[in-house]
């Protein structure tokens, strides 16, 4: 039985695709935050159910100890996995809060209710991400792809690229969305290679999306700023691969796409 607390629980998406996109199951993840702990001269108890505690939305930040690891071992800092900023700690003893893991905190998200999410069509799965775009200093249209692992909770979808699976070598994707029957709404982000044309520019914007009936493509428009403060725009496409995000998949698709 769904206890109300569970109800009101947000999972971290991001966090678990960029796991998956990693090809770790939740216990290769906590070892590999263990020996980022222990490269950093601070050890610490990552477990496999801290890493659940974290996806399913149960604990939505981490301490500064964990922060650290996650950084040094994904590249990525917390909030940019999914983890809330943390507020002032609240003991049961003064405002009726709840235990929480030592020296973790709570956050307003914590103990967020409301309605569950409309079921929506199943987008899980890997996905083939196409968008153009056009370099105005080198006066040329160039097509980019990305083989994507697609994580859904209910109408949300977080989309995170695979490592070396992209025609921009060392440049991840990332898609955080929301589908509202075929429409999806969301935004992008990608990190462009440090040795690249872009020399590790980040770039973000909009994107937006007509999917088909089979739920199997999506199509349209991308908008994000460019070098020259205009606002720039192109074509998207995603089209499904396959439906299992498991290790044999990741693996296949962990090349760059043709």
């Amino acid at each position: 039985m769904t206890t109300t607390a569970e109800r009101g629980r947000i999972p971290n998406d991001v966090l678990t695709s960029v796991r998956k996109s990693m090809n770790l199951s939740q216990d290769e993840f906590a070892q590999g935050l263990r020996g980022a702990g222990e490269e950093l001269g601070e050890p610490n108890d990552a477990s496999k159910r801290l890493v659940q505690r974290w996806e399913s939305g149960e604990t939505r930040t981490c301490r500064p100890l964990y922060a650290r690891a996650l950084k040094q071992f994904t590249g990525r800092t917390p909030e940019s996995l999914g983890f809330a900023i943390p507020m002032a700690r609240v003991h049961s003893d003064e405002a009726g809060g709840h235990d929480m893991e030592a020296g973790e905190v709570g956050t307003a998200e914590d103990v967020v209710t409301g309605p569950e999410p409309e079921p929506q069509t199943e987008y899980a799965g890997i996905w083939l991400s196409r968008y153009e775009f056009y370099s105005s200093s080198r006066d040329e249209t160039f097509d980019c792809k990305h083989h994507v692992v697609i994580v859904q909770h209910g109408n949300r979808l977080t989309a995170q690229s695979l490592p070396g699976a992209s025609t921009n070598p060392d440049s991840p994707l990332s898609l955080d969305l929301t589908v509202d029957r075929n429409v999806v709404t969301g935004t992008w982000t990608e990190q462009t290679a440090a040795n690249g044309y872009y020399q590790g520019a980040r770039y973000h914007g909009a994107v937006q999306l007509l999917t088909e009936p089979t739920g199997r493509r999506m199509t349209g428009k991308w908008v994000g700023f460019g070098k020259d403060f205009d606002v720039n725009t192109g074509p998207w496409e995603l089209r499904l691969l396959d439906r299992s995000t498991g290790r044999a998949s990741i693996e296949r698709y962990s090349t760059t796409p043709q």
